[in-house]
């Protein structure tokens, strides 16, 4: 059965990269029975200056999934060290914050996306292209009551990790390797800023994206950081350097599982009140279903698809990456893909994914 799963699952991928999704995709799969990844890998981790076969041991750049698997992680392991609470305020850990609106808003709000924060902003162009006024960036920005809807916010988790860097005294890198890739042995499979030494899936050529963002508010298109072999290609986290609570991941599909399955209790690093507690539906009858940092597959037209189970939780990113978990089954399942390699694709994988869990459920 397992050999069949995997033919039909290559052939969706393939059938993918031939309707130019992107260039190369790797996918995989695994259980709380199975002690090592099912994995199919089709098409090509790099198409330009040269060609490269794409392979199990690629890293992609996992955009948002850096929202649950570092920030949801990271605010949990704060929690369990008495360091944060869920009602923690924003002027509590950054007081640079106190004479604004922004001084209020909770840690369960900024993980849950009600803070009211907008979906995206360019920091760098509104912190004049200097990292030292990106709180200032922040605090300018529009807030919406919190508490009412669902606002997807890449500044809310660019702020959420700027508090939890504050509290630590050490950067969103080093406190991710330090307490969540050291205990789970993920050395060489995950984390920001890799060398180029690695095994690279191909990146966008330029930043079109926010360009054309950029030109829609009228603002200078050339604001965007260079991008960079190694970078993320969110401009907010290179900006940043490498490093922010939005995006900046970087990751082999085997990486990716394996921090999943922490989340079903594999390795030791959450408990189960915490993994419950991280997993849960904290925005009943809003737009969403949200845990921390995780959406939740019940939610109206996500990526999870109908074969998950609605207490399910997952997340996709920009660069053609996603993740989702069904603890009712205990599996875990990735899906990463470069297609914003080398231009960036206005292309739905949505139907891709959903087919792909349809696939490895059974």
């Amino acid at each position: 059965m397992t050999g069949r799963r995997d033919e039909t699952v290559r052939l969706l991928l393939e059938r993918g990269v031939r309707a130019g999704s992107a260039p190369g995709m790797v996918a995989a799969w695994r259980s709380t029975a199975d002690s090592a990844p099912e994995t199919v890998v089709v098409g090509r981790a790099v198409v330009t200056p040269t060609s490269i076969p794409a392979t199990a041991k690629t890293w992609f750049d996992l955009a948002s999934l850096t929202k649950p698997l570092v920030v949801g992680t990271l605010a949990l392991l704060a929690m369990r060290d008495g360091a944060l609470a869920l009602e923690t305020p924003v002027a509590e850990v950054l007081p640079e914050t106190s004479s604004s609106p922004l001084r209020t808003r909770s840690v369960r709000q900024l993980l849950t996306h009600v803070s009211g924060l907008p979906a995206w902003e360019p920091l760098y162009a509104l912190a004049g292209g200097d990292r030292e006024n990106t709180l200032d960036a922040l605090i300018g920005l529009p807030l919406a009551e919190p508490d009412r809807h669902v606002i997807y916010s890449c500044p809310g988790f660019i702020l959420l990790g700027m508090m939890i860097e504050r509290l630590a005294g050490a950067s969103l890198a080093e406190l991710f390797a330090r307490r969540v890739v050291g205990p789970l042995g993920l050395a060489g499979q995950v984390g920001y800023r890799p060398g180029l030494d690695l095994p690279l899936a191909g990146g966008a050529a330029a930043p079109a994206a926010e360009q054309r963002l950029l030109a829609e508010r009228g603002l200078d298109q050339e604001h965007p950081p260079a991008v960079l072999k190694g970078r993320p290609d969110d401009g907010n986290s290179r900006f940043l350097g490498g490093v922010a609570g939005n995006a900046g991941l970087f990751g082999s599909a085997a990486g990716v599982l394996a921090l999943a399955m922490a989340y079903l209790g594999v390795g030791g690093l959450l408990t189960p009140e915490e993994i419950s507690l991280a997993t849960a539906d904290h925005t009943p009858g809003l737009e969403q279903g949200r845990g921390f940092g995780w959406q939740l597959a019940g939610s109206k037209g996500c990526s999870a698809g109908p074969s998950l189970a609605p207490s399910s939780f997952g997340h996709t990113g920009f660069t053609g990456t996603s993740l989702w978990v069904d603890p009712t089954r205990g599996i875990a399942m990735t899906l990463l893909a470069n297609r914003v390699h080398p231009g960036h694709r206005a292309i739905d994988l949505h139907p891709l994914r959903r087919r792909f869990h349809q696939l490895v459920i059974g």
